[in-house]
C-alpha cells in the first residue's frame, strides 16, 4: 500500500515532511510507514488520500501492473 503512496509522492514532488504538515501526522510516524516499520491506520490514510488529492482505492491498486 505504502509503496503506491510513495509512487504518488515522488510523481508530485512531495517529501515526506511536506506531507506530514498537509496531514498533521507527525513526519516521524510517516517516516515508519515508509520503511515499513509499521502499518498507517485507516484515518491516517484518509488523511494521506486527501492531502494527496486521491481516492483511497489508489493506493489499493495492483502493484503488479
Amino acid at each position: 500500500m505504502w509503496k503506491n503512496v510513495r509512487k504518488i509522492m515522488k510523481d508530485r514532488n512531495i517529501s515526506i515532511y511536506k506531507l506530514a504538515r498537509e496531514t498533521k501526522i507527525n513526519e516521524n510516524t510517516l517516516y515508519s510507514y515508509n520503511r515499513g516499520v509499521s502499518e498507517p491506520s485507516f484515518k491516517n490514510m484518509c488523511k494521506v488520500a486527501d492531502a494527496l488529492n486521491v481516492s483511497l482505492d489508489k493506493f489499493r491498486e495492483d502493484q503488479h501492473g
